[in-house]
Order: structure tokens, then C-alpha cells, then sequence
């Protein structure tokens, strides 16, 4: 089963979501936060949790804040921004903070639902128009703040592979077929990359491998 946290301020959009859940008999709602202090309480308490459906405008804590905190304290916890904001500034700050995912909630339940699926399975779900928005953020890189010079970055010769085949939007499995190794090896060499890069998910590595010419 999939336990979904739904971290939203408005009553309605919040049963909307509910509602559009509803249809998948392997999702549970575990819980629901009405802002990102909330959804932290709920996490102190317990966080098995595998996806939090986080929006961004929220009173006391918004959701890119609530990302942040949340990927610091729990990196193994996917999480996907559900928003009516398309702005360029919020998927900057979203994919900066470590979402793994942006939707807009004008997405269809079943969309939701494969969204879900894929970014549990390692991708970056997005809606068509905020993948074009990345896409811009790719071919022209914003420089991060904090973004380490690009000879303090070594990877091996089997990482480049890995993360080359990252950058094509190729799953675990695809890349451990295609470079004939095994799923847990592939894993444990984009850990390895992950950390080296100091990413939070495939967006974020694949522009930090750009601005440091890894790919």
C-alpha cells in the first residue's frame, strides 16, 4: 500500500484530492496537514509515509519551506507539489527546495495516480507545462548558491555512465540492463552521485552535472 500525506489549506481542493485518491484501492491517506508546521507535527510523530502531496501557498509554513525541512529531515520521503501556480519563481524554488514532482491540480485522478507511481519509482512527474518550464531551466541553468566549482566534483567512470543515462529519463532497471549490472549496484552508485552532487532529486542532479560539465 502507499501511504499519502496531503498537505493543503483548503478545505474543498482538499476533498477534491480525497476524492480523486479514492479510486485507487493500494493508496491510503495517512494523514492530512492543513500547512507545512502541521505536516512537520505529523511527521515528529510518525513518519512512515511514502508521498506527500504538498501544496504552496499555506498560512504559517508554505509548502517550498515545508519541502526543505522535510527532504532534510526525511530524504527518503518523495515529494510532489500540487499547486495552481505555474510561475517560473515557484518550480525554481520547488525543485531547489528537493520536490521530486509538480503538478497542477487541474491534473485528472488518474494522472495523479500514475504521477505517483513514477516518482515513487525514481522519475520526476510533472504537468506538460511545467516539464516545458524545466526544460528551460535545463538548457539555460540557474546557478545555485551553494553549488560546489566543478573540480571539487570527481566521479567515477561507471558513475558518468550512470548519470548519463539518468539525464536520458532512463529508470533504475533500464540502466542497470543497459549497462549490464545488477538493479542494486545501479542504486547504490546514484546514491553515490546523489551525494556528491548534494541533490535532493533528478531535476536538480542532472542541472548540477550541467553547470559542473559532467554531462
Amino acid at each position: 500500500m502507499i501511504k499519502i500525506l496531503i498537505v493543503e489549506d483548503n478545505f474543498f481542493l482538499q476533498k477534491a484530492l480525497e476524492e480523486k485518491l479514492s479510486n485507487f484501492s493500494d493508496i491510503i491517506i495517512k494523514d492530512i496537514a492543513q500547512n507545512g508546521e502541521e505536516a512537520l507535527v505529523i511527521l515528529e510523530k510518525n513518519h512512515v509515509v511514502d508521498l506527500i502531496l504538498m501544496d504552496i501557498e499555506m498560512p504559517k509554513m508554505n509548502g517550498i519551506k515545508a519541502t526543505e525541512i522535510i527532504k532534510s529531515k526525511y530524504p527518503q520521503i518523495k515529494i510532489v507539489i500540487i499547486t495552481v501556480f505555474d510561475n517560473d519563481e515557484n518550480i525554481f524554488n520547488a525543485i531547489k527546495a528537493g520536490a521530486d514532482g509538480y503538478l497542477l491540480k487541474e491534473t485528472k485522478a488518474e494522472k495523479i495516480y500514475e504521477a505517483i507511481g513514477e516518482t515513487l519509482s525514481g522519475g520526476a512527474a510533472m504537468s506538460p507545462s511545467i516539464a516545458m518550464k524545466t526544460l528551460k531551466f535545463l538548457k539555460n541553468p540557474v546557478v545555485f548558491e551553494d553549488l560546489e566549482t566543478p573540480e571539487q566534483i570527481a566521479l567515477s567512470d561507471r558513475e558518468i555512465e550512470v548519470l548519463e543515462q539518468l539525464s536520458q529519463g532512463l529508470k533504475n532497471q533500464a540502466i542497470a540492463d543497459n549497462l549490464f549490472i545488477s538493479f542494486s549496484t545501479v542504486k547504490k552508485h546514484i546514491e553515490n552521485i546523489y551525494k556528491k552532487l548534494q541533490a535532493h532529486n533528478r531535476i536538480e542532479l542532472i542541472q548540477k552535472a550541467k553547470q559542473n560539465k559532467l554531462l
